[in-house]
């Protein structure tokens, strides 16, 4: 349960540090030009992402999204601390539509009412099998996917879409999954 209280402070700490950041970077924070929300939503294994307290040791991540009866969006992100078969820790959160219109830009709170951009800067628009998500702050990537196993071509294009809006993708970690 300490642990589960920490996971949320510091999400919320990541919260506060996204929204202080300022917009003048030069990665390229542009986001795709359209998601259907029904699509999207469900379950999403992490191939990659920068290091940041809130995750790391962290493997087997995962985040599945649905709908709640606010119209808000669950978030449920869970993994397992430093190995697939180590204790398994979860976060709820919610995430909000900020413009209906633009669903490429959400905002996810895991404490209080802290939000952080949620950003779909790609997409597999044909069938929705891997996303890359950023947020306000250049310090945050995530690599999904549909399926726990991505294919080096996949994985290596979506490399090379973040190294070219400017990311430092020699920091990006691979999650172990199952």
């Amino acid at each position: 349960m300490k642990k589960s209280i920490l996971l949320i402070l510091f999400i919320s700490i990541l919260c506060c540090d996204c929204k202080t950041q300022t917009s003048n970077s030069i990665t390229d924070k542009s986001t795709v030009s359209a998601v259907d929300l029904n699509r999207y939503l469900g379950k999403w294994y992490e191939i990659a992402r920068f290091d940041h307290s809130f995750e790391r040791g962290l493997t087997g991540v995962t985040a599945t999204y649905s709908l709640r009866p606010d119209g808000k969006i669950k978030v449920l992100n869970e993994g397992y601390k430093n190995s697939l078969d180590g204790r398994h820790k979860t976060a709820v959160g919610k995430a909000m539509i900020p413009d209906p219109k633009d669903l490429s830009k959400l905002k996810v709170s895991f404490f209080l009412n802290f939000y952080a951009d949620y950003l779909i800067m790609e997409l597999d628009q044909l069938n929705y099998q891997y996303a890359v998500i950023g947020s306000n702050s250049d310090n945050f990537i995530w690599l999904l996917a549909r399926d726990p196993k991505l294919p080096d071509s996949v994985y290596n294009m979506l490399v090379d879409k973040a190294k070219k809006r400017g990311y430092k993708v020699e920091n990006l970690i691979k999650v172990p999954q199952h």
